[in-house]
């Protein structure tokens, strides 16, 4: 699922930039090269050079960096914003919500906790703790670590509706976080108060119609994605899973067409990439497939595990078994509560003449699937 106003991931786009016009993005832009260079000298010099460049620069150039996507250079200004005036809640906001996007779970939520303690009527900064929670869960192999952290952030969420109970941003983090926990009845009723709220909004509407398909109503999830790509036709993310349902539901010229656009859209989203890619599996077109899922695989590694399995599928019926058992395993590492990956890590652990490995990938799809008889059937002609 996905976040308001996000490019795929937890945290709203829509960042403010203090009132700067357009030209004067590229004097901050270059302004902020030297900044940034002054704020990563040698430890002795930064205390002096920030001293002479506001904590509202930083931001500014943070939230710069932040909307296009350069989050490391936007957690070094926001950083410096902070350490210039420890007190600035949009520093500590922002700083927060880059440690996140860098994957820095724990000092993430320790910037986060610690502007909610100075502002506790700082209703973002709740979204952001909120979000930086999930992005922790969703983010670790052992979930076991953190399996707290979906009720921390249901907690939080609900100090916000204290604040503004009117926001379609709050209930769609409620409504991830419902999925997150398996209960898609109450997700879905969470993703329909936001989109009530709010029913032009491209992402509600996406993340709408995934828990549809994900509760088995494929016609209303191709009705809310269409809904998104109408309301936001430059949402690529949306269009590709607009497409990938086209496909599914037996329309395969029409999904080509969406699936196309949605890459030309945004040739570096891996999400529009790798749909494209798993279309030509699909319709067995399978140069544009391996060409897609691999580039999509470059462009994030550790995000879609679905990808991982269809090359793994492609390589599995091009004869590749070391290969195919090789993307099979980083599916499954993935994406743990999928039976199907681990079914078919099986299977190429099977083709391998590793017995062992595959009884072990077999009983793993099981015990996720205990009726999965194809996984049955593999269990007894290894043992």
């Amino acid at each position: 699922m996905r976040d308001v106003g996000s490019a795929g991931g937890f945290f709203v786009k829509r960042v403010s930039l203090l009132g700067l016009r357009p030209a004067g993005y590229l004097a901050l832009a270059a302004l902020g090269l030297g900044m940034l260079a002054e704020a990563q000298t040698t430890p002795a010099a930064p205390a002096q050079t920030r001293n002479n460049i506001s904590a509202s620069s930083y931001i500014a150039l943070g939230n710069l960096y932040y909307s296009k996507g350069q989050y490391d250079s936007a957690y070094v200004a926001f950083r410096a914003a902070s350490e210039n005036d420890p007190r600035s809640t949009e520093a500590l906001l922002g700083l927060g919500r880059s440690q996140t996007r860098l994957r820095l779970y724990a000092p993430a939520i320790e910037t986060l906790r610690r502007l909610v303690g100075m502002d506790a009527r700082n209703f973002s900064a709740h979204l952001a703790l909120s979000q930086s929670y999930v992005a922790q869960y969703v983010g670790t192999t052992d979930r076991a670590a953190v399996a707290g952290n979906l009720d921390e952030a249901l907690k939080v969420l609900g100090e916000a509706e204290v604040l503004q109970n009117d926001s379609a941003v709050l209930w769609n983090e409620r409504s991830i976080i419902y999925k997150l926990k398996g209960d898609y009845a109450r997700a879905i009723e969470m993703s329909r108060r936001a989109s009530t709220i709010d029913p032009n909004d491209s992402v509600i509407l996406y993340n709408l119609g995934d828990l549809y398909q994900a509760s088995g109503n494929s016609a209303m999830a191709l009705e809310s994605l269409q809904k998104a790509v109408i309301a936001d036709p430059t949402d690529a993310q949306a269009r590709a899973y607009y497409g990938k349902l086209l496909l599914l539901s037996g329309n395969p010229n029409a999904a080509r067409l969406e699936l196309a656009q949605a890459e030309r859209l945004a040739p570096n989203n891996a999400y529009a990439v790798g749909q494209y890619g798993v279309y030509g599996y699909l319709t067995k077109d399978n140069t544009l497939a391996r060409i897609k899922l691999t580039q999509a695989l470059k462009l994030d590694p550790l995000r879609y595990p679905e990808f991982y399995y269809y090359l793994g599928r492609l390589e599995m019926d091009s004869g590749l078994v070391k290969e195919a058992k090789a993307d099979f395993t980083k599916a499954a590492a993935l994406a743990s509560t999928n039976s199907e990956y681990f079914y078919w890590l099986g299977r190429a652990q099977e083709a391998s003449g590793d017995k062992g490995a595959a009884r072990l990938a077999y009983g793993q799809a099981l015990s996720l699937n205990p009726n999965m008889k194809v996984a049955q059937d593999g269990l007894s002609r290894v043992k």
